[in-house]
């Protein structure tokens, strides 16, 4: 089997930075919680809570973490995740005594910023992505009112405002938000400024991906079904006409996926780690 890897693949440099600050603050000996997984891989996140890091859903799940200041014994540490949070949580973290360390990737430090600022302006701000996504669920509470879009049965909920202003889900699609945007536009608004707050990566690596479907016959994106760029790469390769298998690893593979078969396309999520593409890349190879 003829394996061809896309170039822009696997960790993104926001993913890379959450996990070492959660490597270097367990490896100082602190009591750390993350509030939900750090990243969406399961592998990865295993891996950090055998090391020490335990992960919770809310704060009152951190011992003495009930009631402000009522801690006793060493101080726990708060990562709060790559994706980011609500900025009331922050506080609230910084209330109870806690010690707060921010993971959240400077992309989505930026859209957080973009929401607050338009708001200041006086739009109506659209986000453009997932409402279920932790990413968005943070990001909404950076201005009142903020209203989310997924697809176009969405934009019913948009108000006649005189000034719109729409943004994305970093790892959103960039062809959907596209779309979506000009769905958007039709609407009779005096004002309305789109705002691409897409990440870079992950454009970079939807391009990448979409060059790689014209090579091949069955196309494999690896990563987490969480993980909302890894859909998303698995959606755009079968929208360009390529049969797609979207495997968390090589557990899930099947050699049907290649019956008949000769040449194969593999990427990666943002999320999935070089040793389960490399396994994967290898164990094809073999085929």
């Amino acid at each position: 089997m003829e394996v061809l890897v896309a170039d822009k693949k696997g960790f993104c440099f926001g993913v890379k930075h959450a996990i070492s600050l959660a490597e270097k603050l367990l490896a100082e000996g602190k009591k750390v919680y993350c509030l939900g997984d750090l990243i969406h891989n399961k592998q990865v996140v295993n891996r950090l809570s055998q090391a020490g890091l335990e992960v919770v859903e809310n704060l009152d799940q951190i011992p003495s973490g009930a009631a402000p200041n009522q801690i006793s014994g060493p101080i726990p540490t708060v990562l709060i995740r790559s994706h980011g949070c609500r900025p009331e949580l922050a506080e609230e973290v910084k209330k109870r005594g806690f010690h707060l360390v921010d993971a959240t990737c400077i992309l989505v430090k930026h859209a957080q910023k973009i929401v607050s600022e338009l708001d200041q302006q006086g739009y109506q701000v659209i986000i453009v992505g997932d409402p279920n996504h932790p990413e968005v669920q943070g990001v909404i509470g950076y201005a009142p009112d903020v209203l989310v879009v997924e697809n176009e049965n969405d934009l019913v909920k948009i108000p006649r405002s005189s000034k719109l202003a729409v943004i994305s889900q970093t790892t959103h699609s960039a062809e959907d938000f596209g779309r979506i945007v000009g769905l958007i536009a039709m609407g009779s608004y005096e004002e309305m400024k789109v705002v691409n707050t897409i990440c870079r990566e992950t454009a970079r690596r939807q391009d990448s991906a979409i060059n790689l479907c014209q090579q091949v016959e069955v196309m494999f994106v690896l990563g987490s079904r969480h993980s909302a760029n890894t859909r998303e790469l698995a959606n755009l390769c079968q929208r360009n006409g390529v049969e797609t298998h979207h495997l968390q690893n090589w557990e899930e593979f099947s050699p049907d996926f290649v019956k008949d078969k000769h040449r194969a396309g593999v990427t990666a999520g943002a999320s999935t780690p070089d040793w389960i593409i490399e396994e994967f890349v290898e164990n094809l190879k073999a085929l």
